[in-house]
């Protein structure tokens, strides 16, 4: 929903071969762009904050247009009411946490300066730590100010650019807990880039995935997970499971589709726009698949059994990863994880005969297989 401010981007943008994306992010909402390096994700950022000019298209702001192609219409940077944070945090090394917040408060009065300097660095918890340069802070602190300054400049939208990427894991974690605990304070749209599908996961209201400068899907990371538009997608949100299978009938009374998988009939809930004998490409994320207990029958006759030797064995901690080779006519292996007490209790090891279950509102039909 749109903050009471109503502020809200909107972003067309075209590069002829390396860029051409359509989408907006309203209110309070944040966006997180993924994809391969070189897809262009940093490139929009720039563009929206005007480091980069498009070559045609438009850029919304707030209902303020900051670019049109059409009406020849571009603002300058220093005219854009924009935050943005930087993969390095192009923090200014010579100056104190204080004064690097300074430098965005330029055009207010000389005594709220300070206040409103300190006020800013208390909102990221670094309260106190203002005399500090940046070789004296650590790499989460010095992000924290780079966010400060970001939010000194009162901006209509904040724009990150990998925030996170240069931290360990620890600190990445507990600066994602204060982003999210920030937001609850902030009700204009941010935009962020990351190459890590779990931190736009646990940060994002909607994923935008880009590839080689397109936008495949954009969407909320549970419908990614379940429902990719394509194979590239699936890929891109990290789901192995992709295989290619018939469709040997169509039930639309009991509303069934079943494919013929190698050996094994799949069923699945109906889709409509496919046709008997059709070669389609689906897939599975891996919570989509129930390992059985060892020597034990299937639960169920709905639970799509398959069954199949396996083939590799990896231990994460708590949990474990393997690959089933099944009944695939292409020979694509079946991935799925577990619990690695329930994989040790089970004695799964490479070479043991095993059977899962697919579940069959999990199957996902994406379209016809590539020919």
């Amino acid at each position: 929903m749109p903050a009471p401010n109503g502020i809200a981007v909107s972003i067309r943008l075209q590069n002829p071969v390396t860029l051409d994306v359509d989408f907006e992010a309203s209110g309070s909402e944040l966006v997180a762009l993924v994809g391969p390096s070189g897809g262009g994700k940093s490139t929009i950022l720039r563009m929206i904050a005007g480091f980069e000019k498009p070559d045609s298209g438009e850029i919304t702001v707030g209902g303020q247009q900051w670019f049109d192609s059409r009406q020849k219409l571009w603002l300058q940077p220093q005219k854009r009411r924009v935050g943005m944070v930087f993969q390095s945090y192009a923090l200014f090394p010579h100056l104190s946490a204080l004064e690097n917040v300074l430098t965005a408060l330029a055009d207010r009065q000389a005594d709220d300066k300070i206040r409103l300097a300190n006020e800013y660095l208390a909102r990221v918890n670094l309260a106190g730590l203002g005399a500090r340069r940046p070789d004296q802070m650590s790499g989460g602190q010095r992000q924290r100010v780079a966010v400060a300054r970001a939010l000194a400049r009162e901006p209509d939208v904040l724009l990150l650019d990998e925030p996170f990427s240069a931290v360990d894991k620890v600190t990445r974690v507990r600066l994602q807990r204060e982003l999210v605990e920030l937001r609850t304070n902030l009700s204009i749209p941010i935009i962020l880039v990351t190459h890590d599908i779990e931190e736009a996961a646990r940060l994002a209201d909607r994923i935008a995935v880009l590839h080689e400068g397109r936008i495949l899907q954009m969407a909320a990371h549970e419908k990614l997970s379940i429902s990719p538009v394509n194979t590239a997608v699936a890929r891109l949100v990290g789901i192995r499971n992709i295989f290619n299978s018939k469709i040997a009938k169509i039930d639309r009374q009991h509303a069934r589709l079943d494919l013929q998988w190698g050996n094994t009939l799949l069923e699945t809930s109906y889709r409509d726009g496919f046709e008997p004998n059709q070669t389609i490409t689906w897939c599975i994320p891996s919570d989509g698949i129930v390992v059985h207990r060892r020597n034990r029958p299937s639960r169920g006759e709905h639970e799509n059994p398959v069954f199949g030797v396996v083939n590799e064995v990896f231990h994460f901690g708590q949990t474990t990863e393997l690959t089933l080779r099944v009944d695939d006519p292409d020979a694509h292996p079946l991935h799925c994880s577990l619990p690695t007490h329930v994989a040790e209790r089970n004695e799964i090891c490479v070479g043991a005969d095993l059977g899962v279950s697919i579940k069959a509102d999990m199957i996902h039909i994406m379209g016809s297989a590539d020919p």
